[in-house]
């Protein structure tokens, strides 16, 4: 544990440089990629994008190729196209008022019922032929899917188009445009905050929206997600440009330049401490505890230089997961846990 940054050599970066998207860069250094993650024993998967525990307790990990592992507290057990459950790809997972979870994957939206059933909204049908890269419930039942070309809403019958105030741009077939929707979150008030690539932050309050920019203190327009910290804070989480954080009506940015190792940001989180965690392309994760900043990578026992999700889960048990499996803190340093534990 150090509060300096935590220099990896630019060769590992570019070596296991994947990026917030989860999208893989090209690697002419295949050998130290194999290194990084050649362990004894079978990774849960070998890239974990996302880590949630429903109401009842069990665990899900959104892969990045085989679909979602669930771990019931004994066993894990995995869900893709094989089991019915439409989604090789796990972008997103969130759970709504009456303990259904929602899944957005690489072919559309996976509902999974409390009856264990699941319900494939595909998204050639739905989602007109769109890659979903986020999903969040909110707290008045609806559900948000952020795609390749905006966001949908589900209102407990029907996915309908909800078209932001961003700019205009033709439909594409791509998996990324100027105005996908990574990430969709809301705070205390109830505002529904969208992040986008290219048009920074949209808070919608249920009536107007909200633009926030790098024209008003934003440091960078490509936003990978949005946190509303216990204080009132919302922190925004960039592509480019580092860590912004509001205080209502002022931001404060933290960058490589001057606090943290890299400018992509692809995932925050507040424990129950209050501390914010957040990953920094190639330098594991940092905590920051409201006056420092403490990073956690190699030295750590981190091996995931992509950290694609963080969580702490209701035992206490805190996750960090991404391109090389899923790992656990103590407090101090960071384990593997494998297919076969050690969980507790």
């Amino acid at each position: 544990m150090k509060n300096t940054k935590n220099i990896f050599p630019l060769l590992l970066i570019m070596a296991f440089g994947i990026s917030c998207n989860g999208q893989e860069k090209p690697s002419s250094t295949s050998n130290l990629f194999a290194d990084l993650t050649n362990y004894t024993q079978p990774q849960i998967a070998e890239y974990i994008r996302n880590i949630f525990q429903d109401k009842e307790g069990n665990l899900w990990m959104g892969t990045n190729g085989q679909g979602v592992a669930h771990f019931n507290g004994k066993s894990i057990s995995y869900f893709s196209n094989e089991q019915g459950f439409g989604g090789q790809q796990i972008t997103g997972i969130t759970e709504d008022l009456d303990k259904n979870l929602w899944f957005a994957t690489n072919q559309g939206v996976v509902k999974q019922e409390s009856s264990k059933k699941f319900i494939n909204y595909d998204s050639q049908y739905y989602f007109k032929r769109q890659h979903l890269w986020s999903i969040f419930a909110d707290s008045k039942g609806h559900i948000w899917a952020g795609a390749g070309n905006g966001v949908f809403r589900f209102d407990g019958t029907k996915w309908a188009s909800f078209e932001l105030p961003h700019s205009k741009e033709k439909p594409s077939l791509n998996l990324l445009t100027g105005v996908t929707v990574w990430s969709i979150s809301e705070d205390k008030k109830g505002n529904i905050w969208f992040g986008t690539s290219g048009n920074g932050a949209i808070k919608y309050d249920g009536k107007s929206f909200t633009q926030y920019t790098k024209k008003d203190g934003l440091t960078d327009n490509y936003v990978d997600n949005i946190l509303e910290d216990r204080n009132g804070n919302i922190w925004f989480g960039t592509r480019f440009g580092g860590l912004s954080r509001l205080n209502g009506k002022t931001f404060t940015n933290y960058t490589e330049n001057d606090t943290i190792g890299n400018n992509e940001v692809c995932v925050m989180y507040e424990d129950k401490a209050g501390n914010i965690w957040f990953s920094s392309e190639g330098y594991g994760v940092y905590c920051f505890n409201g006056t420092s900043f403490t990073n956690y990578g190699k030295n750590e026992g981190l091996r995931v230089l992509a950290v694609q999700t963080i969580f702490e889960d209701k035992e206490g048990r805190f996750w960090v997961g991404g391109g090389g499996g899923l790992y656990r803190f103590d407090g101090k340093s960071f384990y593997n846990v494998t297919q076969n534990g050690p969980w507790e």
